[in-house]
């Protein structure tokens, strides 16, 4: 998912997707120890979608903190 998407979607949003991705990515990790997975990008890609989501509600966390002050 590409970060202009992400950056749209709302703080509760981005939460659950992040909730959602991480039981995914769980369950990804399981299935490729049992060499159930065909498409091990999926991974790599999980991870990175991730990170992003982690980065804006940084980013956002910061945002609103510094309005704050």
């Amino acid at each position: 998912m590409k970060a202009k998407e992400l950056r749209n979607q709302s703080n509760k949003e981005l939460q659950k997707k992040l909730v959602d991705s991480r039981a995914k990515l769980a369950q990804l990790n399981v299935d490729y120890r049992t060499k159930e997975v065909k498409n091990v990008r999926e991974i790599r890609s999980l991870k990175r979608t991730i990170a992003r989501i982690l980065t804006i509600l940084s980013e956002q966390a910061k945002a609103s903190q510094g309005e704050q002050s």
